[in-house]
């Protein structure tokens, strides 16, 4: 796609940057022109030179978090990569429900859960499979940087199209109302699963209590545009509010910025994480996957895909 040479694209890389780490290379700035098309729309103007004008002019924080969360992706599906469901259901969840029988509670957190999917998933699984969860405290949160993606999670409605990718006909009659074109979650599945808006590159995470403790985190497809070092960060505060035995799910082509305080393990066609202090203690599920380093401060994933 052609870009204008009038536009100051390095302007608008440094304030996604700022507000949402995301590293844009100069090579996509062709991004900018098709999703910041709704933006202009919105604000009542014609050419990206007009947004960059104003937005130099006078600070605007909504303005500007538009423009960084139109630049964020948004792409999920159901069971979107259908083997870390498995793996939780065949092997992970099992051995977690049995080690919280006293306490009768499990917590997941989808990290970056862009219109819900991936969290309503989560508790389909634990209704259709692990009914013997009934009376257990059973909490999904689901966050994500951008406002109208968690306005759609929250809502819980999806289109015929949304529903054709990833969900069996059963789960669709059994979990899902018919309402014309789209399709409604059923309130024993919204029940389970909380959304909400937030920033995890902001100077907290949404979660830093010591009762914040998740049993499993997905963090999948969210690091792929940070920076070293705001994996680093993200990756630090994850470890604290992951269980000492719990699990993270990073994305197929993603890995751990510091090694040094993460076991991979591969398992069922997959890679999952846990925290390194409990290797000994609880050897995990699966074979560990070697980390070997890519040189520097770089590392990459040798074993698991």
């Amino acid at each position: 796609m052609q870009i204008s040479q009038s536009v100051d694209y390095a302007y608008l890389r440094q304030l996604v940057f700022g507000l949402s780490q995301n590293v844009l290379d100069p090579g996509r700035d062709y991004l900018f022109e098709t999703r910041l098309t709704k933006v202009l729309r919105n604000e009542g103007m014609t050419h990206l030179e007009e947004l960059v004008r104003h937005l130099k002019l006078k600070r605007n924080p909504v303005l500007e978090r538009s423009v960084a969360e139109a630049l964020t992706i948004n792409e999920t599906s159901f069971f979107r990569d259908s083997r870390p469901f498995e793996l939780l259901r065949t092997e992970l969840l099992p051995r977690l429900i049995e080690s919280r029988r006293t306490g009768r509670g499990l917590r997941f957190w989808s990290a970056a859960c862009s219109t819900g999917q991936e969290a309503y998933s989560l508790g389909m699984l634990m209704l259709e499979h692990f009914p013997l969860l009934a009376g257990w405290n059973l909490r999904i949160e689901g966050t994500d940087i951008c406002a109208e993606v968690v306005g759609k999670a929250q809502a819980g409605r999806y289109h015929r199209i949304e529903m054709n990718r990833g969900l069996p006909a059963r789960s669709i009659v059994r979990y899902f109302d018919h309402l014309g074109e789209d399709w409604t979650i059923k309130p024993e599945v919204k029940k389970m699963c909380n959304f909400r808006q937030a920033n995890l590159c902001g100077p907290q995470l949404p979660f830093n209590r010591a009762e914040d403790r998740f049993d499993v985190i997905f963090l999948r497809n969210v690091m792929l545009y940070f920076s070293h070092e705001t994996r680093k960060t993200l990756l630090a505060g994850i470890h604290r509010v992951l269980a000492p035995d719990g699990i993270l799910f990073l994305g197929s082509s993603e890995q751990p910025a510091d090694p040094s305080i993460w076991t991979a393990v591969l398992a069922g066609g997959t890679c999952y994480f846990r925290p390194k202090s409990m290797e000994t203690a609880h050897p995990p599920i699966g074979a560990p996957a070697k980390l070997e380093s890519g040189g520097g401060a770089s590392w990459r994933r040798a074993t698991c895909p």
